[in-house]
């Protein structure tokens, strides 16, 4: 058996869009040492493969963190093959708000030195030392005083289609950034009570241990994140203080938690939360992008690489061998710098 896919991309996409089998989209992490991440890594992939399972995993000594999704029938052998291994026994699953099935394509198990790029040396504070988790109701209550300092430990792109009340938004591109960004912006603030949120949980695991060690007094986070939280809200019944959309690292790119719809396309202003991949692989641009500007840009982030996707695709492969594309996987930002010094905002609007 391989413990590999061998299959084209394309032909999976092509596969999951077709196949009607019900599947159940969740996601769940643990900080918990394994011994040998390799051996467990093998493992993990002959019985999930045989299961079905589809999605984005990593492993590293110090614990798993998984997307996935499971079809619906084999829920339960997948529930009780975690619970057989007591690392990961009773590991809470967050099951995905909006689900059409298509999350994931393929089952990809990867090895890491960290499950979350973090950039931070663990041997110099204590890990263990994280923050007080807050139900849904809690977090809630805690918004409510006007000294309580909220906080979204997600990137730009994520907090741009939804996000709690007042809270901070750090503009970063990635969590490695956002850590020492908070510590210091938020330096005069360590006797407030911090709230802290992201999509699972997994990145205030690590964020508020951090900022425990940089002196804050009263650290707190929303236990499961934004997806255990829209969950419970939906089942007591409570005001909901996120707004818009949880944005998601795989296929669907979000998931609904309101209807407020609080960004705009970055092509041409309407409101809209759509996020998109440009068609232009050689692009890829990360950005927001309406029905209309879909369709008048054939899909692209530009009149650039609308032009570029007219091309054969022997000319689109010859363009791109041997270069780098000046803003291949980009994530788009209003106002910043494209790596050829050009602003993204002009480059996005030139159509």
């Amino acid at each position: 058996m391989f413990l590999h896919n061998r299959v084209n991309h394309e032909e999976l996409r092509k596969r999951i869009q077709e196949d009607k089998t019900p599947r159940t989209t969740l996601s769940f992490y643990r900080y918990v040492i394994l011994d040998n991440p390799a051996e467990m890594r093998d493992a993990l992939y002959r019985e999930w493969n045989q299961l079905g399972v589809l999605g984005r995993i990593y492993i590293a000594r110090e614990g798993i963190n998984a997307q996935l999704s499971v079809p619906t029938a084999n829920y339960s052998a997948f529930r009780s093959i975690i619970d057989s291994r007591l690392e990961f026994k009773d590991v809470p699953f967050k099951i995905a708000v909006e689900d059409d099935g298509k999350s994931f394509f393929l089952l990809s198990i990867k090895v890491r030195k960290k499950i979350v790029a973090d950039g931070l040396d663990d041997n110099a504070f204590d890990v263990t030392n994280v923050g007080k988790h807050l139900t849904a109701e809690e977090f809630n209550a805690a918004m409510e005083s006007p000294e309580t300092i909220v906080v979204d430990m997600r990137n730009h792109y994520e907090a741009e289609v939804g996000r709690f009340e007042g809270a901070v938004t750090p503009d970063v591109d990635t969590f490695r950034e956002e850590l020492p960004w908070v510590v210091e912006n938020l330096k005069d603030k360590k006797d407030k009570k911090v709230l802290m949120y992201c999509t699972g949980g997994i990145r205030c695991e690590k964020a508020s241990a951090y900022l425990r060690h940089h002196g804050f007094k009263d650290v707190n986070q929303l236990h499961g994140g934004i997806i255990s939280y829209a969950q419970e809200i939906k089942q007591k019944g409570i005001p909901s203080k996120f707004k818009g959309k949880n944005f998601v690292f795989d296929e669907r790119l979000g998931e609904r938690i309101t209807e407020d719809i609080i960004s705009e396309c970055h092509q041409c202003g309407e409101k809209c939360d759509t996020h998109t991949n440009c068609a232009n692989v050689d692009c890829n641009l990360l950005f927001i992008q309406c029905e209309n500007c879909r369709t008048s840009f054939e899909g692209c982030c530009s009149s650039e690489c609308v032009d570029i996707v007219h091309l054969p695709m022997e000319k689109q492969k010859e363009l791109r061998k041997g270069k780098t594309h000046p803003y291949t996987n980009m994530i788009f930002r209003k106002g910043r710098l494209r790596p050829d010094g050009r602003q993204l905002q002009k480059f996005t609007l030139s159509r």
